[in-house]
């Protein structure tokens, strides 16, 4: 089980970035687990922001708590914040960003729960059941329908909805999944679609296709084909990997792996299947080309 748990990343997976530094060009941020910042000149939306990142001690005893100073330091902008399910490593530091920013809030009801809890308006916040196209600035994002994969001993982690807030602050094990959405993102010249668990309902990627796919890389030990039925769904020319650090180690850090993540099967896996993978380390920046009317 702890094969792979005490390596920490090759500095040899890191990709080149496809395109130039640019205003223009969209910008892809990872922020460890499955977070990330994607930005151009118009817009910049954060996806299960957590870069608080307690220690496995702290995690599993304590009321767990967003780090205002972690929050202004590494994403000091953000015009919307996308929560994919609301565990606790995809939603802590959510609220914080919105607070800072003046972000909206974008998810499930249980990621709403959660916002209310930690003081967000409802002003702030819009809640979608998935499938209805909402509108950020020149860009347009769905929130497609997931499911969580059995990604603990066979089974869901956490599973269940939040119907009222949760006490604030949480501990990790009050904060259940909720709605689980993968994000389809339209920056008006590229889609990039966003899947944060090891799994995901095929019905809802038919006919959506990607230029980029942002992929949690455990996803592939728990769901037969995962990376090649992805890649026929969505056709994409790029997928990053993601969700593949332990979680527990400070965002400026080393981190390490995930027990069973194997990077190089997971790069050479996506490399069978025709599409070019892109390694980020924690805090790594890739660009990709938009076209001089973006």
């Amino acid at each position: 089980m702890l094969k792979y748990l005490l390596k920490t990343p090759d500095p040899i997976w890191a990709a080149c970035s496809p395109a130039e530094a640019k205003n223009e060009n969209l910008k892809i941020k990872y922020l460890g687990t499955a977070g990330f910042i994607l930005s151009d000149q118009h817009r910049t939306l954060v996806l299960d922001p957590f870069i608080s990142r307690p220690n496995l001690w702290h995690t599993l005893t304590q009321p767990l708590l967003s780090d205002p100073e972690l929050v202004k330091q590494y994403i000091p902008q953000a015009d919307d914040v996308l929560i994919g399910h609301a565990h606790y490593d995809h939603i802590l530091d959510a609220p914080e960003v919105c607070k800072q920013t003046g972000a909206r809030l974008i998810g499930s009801q249980a990621s709403l729960m959660y916002g209310r809890s930690a003081g967000l308006s409802e002003q702030q916040m819009l809640e979608t059941k998935g499938r209805e196209i909402i509108e950020c600035g020149k860009w347009q994002v769905v929130g497609l329908p997931s499911i969580h994969g059995k990604a603990l001993f066979g089974r869901v982690p956490l599973p269940g909805d939040m119907t009222t807030p949760p006490p604030y602050p949480p501990k990790f094990h009050q904060l259940k999944h909720g709605q689980v959405f993968n994000w389809w993102i339209n920056t008006g010249q590229l889609s990039v679609v966003h899947i944060d668990s090891a799994d995901f309902i095929e019905q809802e990627l038919q006919g959506r296709q990607a230029d980029i796919v942002c992929l949690c890389a455990i996803g592939r030990k728990y769901r037969p084909n995962y990376v090649r039925d992805v890649v026929q769904l969505l056709k994409p020319k790029y997928i990053i990997p993601c969700h593949w650090d332990s979680m527990v180690t400070p965002i400026d850090e080393t981190p390490q792996l995930l027990p069973e993540v194997n990077i190089p099967e997971f790069i050479e896996e996506i490399k069978d299947c025709g599409v070019i993978p892109l390694f980020m380390p924690i805090l790594g920046e890739l660009y990709f080309d938009q076209g001089n009317d973006a």
